[in-house]
């Protein structure tokens, strides 16, 4: 082999303060993995991370950086930090002693850290070979082709500007943020012309987009927005959990398969910066990571994935069931799933609604959350997602109130993110505690709160919101079956009192995930009675799809 060609391996780095367990990891390393991948150690973070650009520089590629925590001048997760800037695929690994277990569950926030392991890990083959395998697997299925970075230039209190930048961060498309009043911003400014209309979006090739509507942006960025056929045995609409989960399994079991979404894949899942408690992920995941899985997964099936197509109108046609979409165009499939999942309910205080986008943000806004830093940042909610919010957003603002309307968590939140937020010392909890409005100029400066029966304004430029729930499913009008408050209606739940519902057909009781329209189904947050978890709603959206077979065989 010549020096080239080992070079060409790929390279698993690990830095470690202490020679004896620096040459340890790289020993066992080699001994496994030597064949087919190159080992580089280091015994400081700043040698390490010159190794590091100087392979960034020849082109070499990493797959995995195995950092030890404790070590001088930089630790290992500041060193992982540094290192993702220029190798944003590899896999991080943290080395870490058992005392230190707390700080390497805080650093899967701060990096988005793969694993952690203790040390010592005798023997390998149990317990640091099948960690080292996991990850290097995970790194060989990734899609590592880098896309030309794009340029968004804007306001930093516009609402418009937030949508672009909400939307590509959601879509996992890379984009470089500026200023319009920053030298490189106000330059691209210049260069669209006197009446450039912001946002404006700058392609890799030079092109430019000035305030592009959903549509015309996914078109740009490779999104795919149009079907391949007018005809599906299945449509899936709504890409949260529950509709990944349907994509999924319909088109692994041969179904020709569509999903329709309307903004991004994940729903409110995909926002989630950190869900502990779904099965098969003991430190964790993002839920924009579970998100991108689960939608490379559909993919990989074969599933066809729309997106910033919303759909306005469901008809059934004989034997068809018909999905419009509101920029026209319908397609038909044999059977439906609905999936649209629910959107956070709109704070009622007056002001807020004039800050949406400049400060007033509803869900985890997660791309906001360094803007946020040295900050006072305030959350509403008492649920998972709020607590999740919380717990994230700590790592970059200065103080992070949550404001709880009731006395307590333990109703609303799981134990073990109670747990958390008590043992974060920057964030504070207020019980019966609601926002009475807001009030700034251009964007949010002043919330005032009511706690005690009495009020008080405080400086804030910052509120994430997270209350309640409710179902996109206006568009369906009286085709389906909903509750009061909006959900849809499905299996023996159809009839209550004895009476039958609209559209109902004299025909078998419905299956208990589908709706009085044979051949659609509901799963996940949109249906009726439904458990608001994402690992139940992937588990719906799979239970749906086996009741698809079930109808189309009987038709």
């Amino acid at each position: 082999m010549t020096e080239r060609q080992g070079m060409d391996k790929p390279v698993i780095v690990t830095v470690d303060d202490d020679p004896g367990v620096s040459r340890a990891v790289a020993r066992d390393l080699r001994r496994r993995y030597g064949q087919h991948y190159r080992i580089v150690r280091a015994e400081a973070a700043v040698q390490g991370l010159e190794a590091v650009r100087e392979m960034r520089l020849r082109g070499d590629e990493v797959c995995a950086i195995l950092a030890d925590y404790r070590m001088p001048q930089m630790n290992g997760v500041q060193f992982l930090e540094a290192a993702m800037d220029m190798y944003p695929y590899a896999r991080r690994v943290l080395l870490t002693a058992y005392a230190d277990t707390d700080a390497a569950i805080q650093a899967i926030n701060v990096v988005d850290l793969d694993h952690y392991l203790l040390k010592p890990w005798d023997p390998p083959e149990e317990k640091f070979y099948p960690v080292i395998d996991g990850q290097l697997d995970a790194w060989q299925r990734t899609d590592r082709v880098e896309v030309a970075e794009l340029r968004v230039v804007g306001d930093r209190w516009s609402r418009p500007s937030y949508k672009v930048r909400d939307f590509l961060a959601r879509n996992h498309v890379p984009y470089q943020w500026m200023l319009a009043e920053d030298p490189e911003g106000a330059q691209l400014v210049a260069a669209a012309g006197d009446d450039c209309h912001l946002p404006l979006v700058v392609t890799a090739d030079g092109s430019m987009l000035q305030a592009p509507d959903q549509s015309t942006l996914a078109s740009t960025v490779g999104l795919s927005t149009t079907p391949a056929t007018d005809f599906y045995d299945l449509i899936v609409v709504g890409g949260g959990p529950a509709g990944l989960g349907a994509a999924v399994y319909g088109a692994s079991e041969g179904l020709r398969t569509v999903l329709v979404e309307a903004h991004a894949s994940g729903g409110q899942a995909g926002q989630s910066s950190r869900i502990e408690n779904y099965l098969g992920f003991p430190d964790g995941v993002s839920g924009q990571q579970l998100a991108d899985r689960a939608r490379r997964q559909a993919l990989k099936f074969g599933a066809e994935l729309l997106s910033a197509r919303k759909v306005t109108h469901l008809e059934p046609r004989g034997q068809a069931r018909v999905v419009g979409f509101k920029d026209g165009g319908e397609i038909a499939a044999h059977a439906v799933i609905l999936a649209t999942g629910v959107s956070y309910r709109r704070l009622d205080a007056p002001g807020l609604d004039d800050f949406v986008g400049r400060g007033v943000y509803y869900g985890a806004a997660l791309t906001e959350a360094p803007s946020c830093r040295d900050q006072d940042v305030y959350i509403v909610g008492a649920a998972n997602s709020a607590g999740q919010a919380a717990v994230y957003l700590a790592g970059f603002a200065k103080t992070v109130h949550v404001l709880v309307r009731s006395d307590g968590l333990e109703k609303s939140m799981s134990h073990y993110l109670i747990e958390q937020i008590q043992a974060i010392g920057n964030i504070e909890v207020h019980l019966e505690t609601r926002v009475a409005g807001g009030e700034g100029d251009g964007h949010l400066q002043r919330l005032t709160l009511s706690a005690g029966g009495g009020e008080r304004v405080v400086d804030a430029q910052w509120l994430f919101v997270f209350i309640g729930a409710e179902p996109y499913t206006s568009w369906l009008e009286d085709t389906i079956e909903r509750d009061a408050k909006g959900f849809v209606v499905t299996g023996p739940d159809l009839v209550q009192g004895g009476q039958r519902p609209r559209n109902w057909t004299l025909r078998r009781q419905p299956y208990y995930l589908e709706t009085n329209v044979p051949g659609v189904f509901a799963a996940g947050d949109v249906r009726a009675e439904s458990i608001k978890r994402v690992a139940s709603a992937v588990g719906e959206g799979a239970m749906a799809v086996a009741l698809v077979h079930r109808y189309l065989e009987k038709q």
